[in-house]
């Protein structure tokens, strides 16, 4: 992508960062990516900073989303405003723990049934307050749930993603180098590479991503993604 030219957001607490990682925590690709790339920052020393991109806000003008669809990304929403506030009173690292402890929590559950039920009896078994308690946050928080003042920093991240890659990607979107350095969607990636083959993707990845003139490389079939919770 091309270098932009500066960021719509302000710059995140305790940086600078090595680069900045969009979620939405009900996005399993997302998921996924990012326990690659929190292995490689230990493998490299490198400084993630985390943001937010909502799917509830991308797909708000979507009337054709399903109920439980609907419920889900409404459930994101909410969770995104807890690791806002989160974020206001204790930092980026804060926010890289909430997003932590409910994947794991979430994409690690083993649930019966079509993947609607699934899903929904994961969520059921989510509870922020356990959450936020094995993160070392206080249940004060929850609060935020509820709390739609937060919606317009939501809002203004999942923008500034797309205003970094340009319009219809995904999630999760990574920026290396930020604020001005180039982002790219993805990798999209079904299991957890080793460590050598985690760095070496991290390092294709980053060839790339800093060549101004890389746009795309694509492939739709892939194996599934390797998490218990959408496991046949």
């Amino acid at each position: 992508m091309t270098e932009a030219s500066a960021t719509t957001v302000p710059d995140l607490p305790g940086g600078p960062y090595d680069l900045e990682f969009f979620f939405d925590p009900g996005c399993p690709f997302a998921w996924q990516t990012s326990v690659w790339i929190r292995r490689v920052a230990e493998l490299r020393d490198l400084n993630v900073g985390w943001r937010f991109i909502s799917l509830k806000f991308i797909n708000e003008a979507n009337e054709d989303l399903s109920e439980s669809m609907a419920e889900a990304q409404q459930r994101g929403l909410r969770y995104h405003r807890i690791c806002a506030a989160a974020r206001e009173q204790f930092g980026n690292d804060a926010v890289g723990d909430l997003y932590r402890v409910y994947g794991e929590a979430f994409w690690y559950a083993k649930g019966e049934g079509d993947l609607t039920d699934r899903f929904a009896g994961a969520a059921a078994a989510v509870e922020p307050a356990k959450l936020l308690a094995e993160a070392g946050l206080p249940d004060t928080l929850l609060a935020a749930a509820d709390d739609d003042s937060w919606d317009g920093l939501i809002r203004a991240e999942s923008d500034e993603a797309f205003r970094r890659t340009g319009p219809d990607v995904g999630t999760p979107i990574i920026t290396f180098g930020p604020p001005t350095g180039n982002s790219l969607f993805g990798p999209v990636i079904s299991d957890i590479p080793n460590d050598e083959d985690a760095v070496a993707v991290y390092d294709a990845v980053r060839t790339l991503a800093d060549h101004a003139g890389f746009s795309e490389l694509k492939r739709t079939a892939r194996a599934p993604l390797d998490l218990p919770l959408l496991a046949h």
